[in-house]
């Protein structure tokens, strides 16, 4: 494979506009490129509740569901860089929704909203589920201006779900006791 970022500082962005993958240039604040930075951002945080759980071996095989999300989530960046082309598949939606649901068998049922804390690997896990919705807000606004696939939103939509099921599995790995959410 050839090196394809050879040069990383382009000073093509220097006037507040930056290239998609087609080379079309569009507005630093174009919905297109703020889905893309929101997806980056998911992404990234994944990496860090990755970071914190490839260290440990009883969470090594949620490290390595993070990680096959990690890929997905390039994927699906760059569909939305590339408009026209699928990259994104649906296995990949349809392996999130197997572990969503073999996870989620194992964890007792909430008669309460939970509170996003715990130890470290679930508070970053539960942070990434919430950028996760910011970026699936974007992506929705995105979809009502110009052609999404469906897949996409339904992906992030599901990984939102995944990492609420993740964080609250690693909690019960941990020995962590839920904190309930009590109303006023």
């Amino acid at each position: 494979m050839a090196d394809r970022l050879t040069k990383i500082t382009t000073k093509g962005g220097d006037k507040g506009k930056t290239s998609i993958a087609d080379g079309k240039r569009l507005n630093k604040f174009d919905d297109r490129i703020i889905a893309i930075g929101e997806i980056d951002e998911l992404n990234s945080s994944i990496g860090v509740a990755f970071t914190e759980l490839s260290d440990k071996a009883n969470t090594q095989p949620f490290a390595a569901m993070l990680l096959n999300i990690q890929h997905d989530l390039f994927n699906l960046g760059g569909e939305l860089a590339m408009p026209g082309h699928e990259v994104f598949q649906q296995t990949s939606l349809d392996e999130l929704e197997k572990l969503s649901d073999q996870l989620n068998e194992q964890l007792p049922p909430l008669k309460e909203f939970i509170l996003p804390s715990g130890s470290k690997s679930v508070a970053y896990t539960h942070l990434s589920r919430a950028i996760c919705r910011r970026a699936e807000r974007q992506v929705a606004l995105l979809s009502t201006k110009e052609s999404v696939r469906p897949l996409l939103l339904q992906y992030i939509n599901r990984l939102s779900d995944f990492l609420f099921i993740l964080a609250r599995s690693l909690g019960k790995l941990e020995g962590q006791t839920e904190i309930m959410w009590q109303r006023n």
